[in-house]
């Protein structure tokens, strides 16, 4: 994982892939989210949300 965190989410994809977004970490507070593709086990950041997120939910939605 590029960032170690705790309090975050991690939400399982249509596609098999893993959503793990917001925590602390050893910076704080963390905004970032990442991708973890199950098949390669590879991560790959996928951004910043505007605000970092701790303890929140995750919803994936019937369109995905």
């Amino acid at each position: 994982m590029p960032n170690a965190r705790y309090l975050h989410t991690a939400t399982l994809l249509p596609n098999g892939m893993v959503l793990v977004a917001g925590g602390v970490g050893s910076s704080g507070h963390l905004s970032s989210a990442d991708l973890f593709d199950l098949t390669t086990g590879m991560w790959t950041n996928t951004g910043e949300m505007n605000y970092a997120h701790i303890i929140h939910t995750a919803t994936l939605l019937p369109n995905g």
